[in-house]
């Protein structure tokens, strides 16, 4: 038996610049950070001559070529494994929270299934084959940055240049700030999930209106991790993640909501310094940065929302059980 667990992915800046649309005429780029909710995949080879699928549904079938979970059916392509087993996924956050959870999957998938064949794969060959079934097979109008933050792991400044290639480079950043920003953000769950698709195809094909803007955001991600690194600190950090809020917000493409920046101006009026809506937007969670102090008249204010805690997770995906 084999089991992967891949982080999920909180994206502070510089959503939008990582899709095609935009990097293929000036590079995009991204401040992420992989958190300590996570993806499991399980495999085990199966005694019945036939392959069990188990997520939301079950699914019995004798060849890959039946299985209906597109990201499971194209990994096992991709790894070239056709043979009787048993194959599992659980998310420790539901789908369409804007946390990268469909790329977290793919790249879980392909850490498992090479696991299974007794490779241990760098994580940069690890995203590209993650967007390479995403964006290129299944053809997703999709971003690179979810698959690259899945496979390192840690807190990431992450360009893509116009040739497709990627760069992530780690934030210098002291462990003390590290450990005051984990303190200082909440998210919150707006308990709508959504498909984020629709949302960047919109955005995909907008592009080249709202490209100055892009580029605005593409250039705070920079700023934003030089504040991290000592020019500014947290509340530099936090003006810069308001400003990022209203850049994307300007873009339209159903990114936010009335309900979302509703929540967003109660915040801001009970102490929150900045935030931003995870993922494509629409839905999800609502990232909110505060002083300490102020979680709980937020929270109060807010009615008190479902929240979730936000820890940076070090690790990348990776093998954590091996069984032969």
């Amino acid at each position: 038996m084999i089991i992967s667990q891949t982080p999920y992915r909180v994206s502070f800046a510089g959503g939008g610049t990582d899709l095609p649309a935009f990097y293929r005429e000036e590079y995009g780029a991204v401040l992420s950070t992989a958190i300590s909710r996570h993806m499991y995949v399980t495999v085990h080879r199966r005694f019945e001559p036939n392959i069990r699928v188990a997520y939301s549904k079950t699914e019995t079938v004798t060849h890959i070529d039946e299985i209906d979970h597109e990201l499971v059916r194209e990994s096992l392509r991709l790894t070239e494994i056709d043979e009787p087993l048993e194959i599992t996924t659980i998310g420790d956050v539901p789908a369409g929270t804007g946390m990268g959870s469909s790329s977290s999957l793919t790249t879980g998938l392909l850490t498992a299934f090479h696991g299974y064949r007794g490779r241990i794969v760098a994580p940069d060959r690890l995203a590209r084959e993650a967007c390479r079934i995403e964006m290129d097979v299944l053809k997703k109008p999709i971003g690179r940055q979810d698959q690259y933050a899945a496979a390192f792991g840690g807190l990431n400044y992450i360009r893509f240049h116009p040739d497709d290639s990627v760069d992530v480079e780690p934030v210098a950043c002291p462990s003390d700030t590290l450990a005051e920003l984990e303190r200082r953000v909440m998210l919150i769950y707006t308990e709508k999930t959504r498909d984020a698709n629709g949302i960047l195809q919109k955005q995909g094909d907008a592009t080249a209106t709202h490209r100055r803007t892009l580029g605005r955001m593409r250039d705070l991600a920079d700023e934003m991790r030089k504040a991290l690194a000592g020019s500014g600190g947290l509340d530099e950090f936090a003006r810069l993640l308001h400003a990022g809020w209203e850049l994307k917000r300007s873009i339209g493409c159903g990114i936010s909501n009335d309900k979302v920046d509703e929540w967003y101006k109660i915040a801001r009026r009970a102490g929150a310094q900045g935030g931003k809506l995870l993922g494509a937007g629409g839905g999800g969670f609502l990232l909110l940065m505060a002083p300490p102090d102020r979680h709980r008249v937020i929270e109060e204010a807010l009615g008190r929302p479902r929240r979730m805690e936000f820890k940076i997770e070090r690790n990348g995906s990776r093998v954590i059980y091996l069984n032969h």
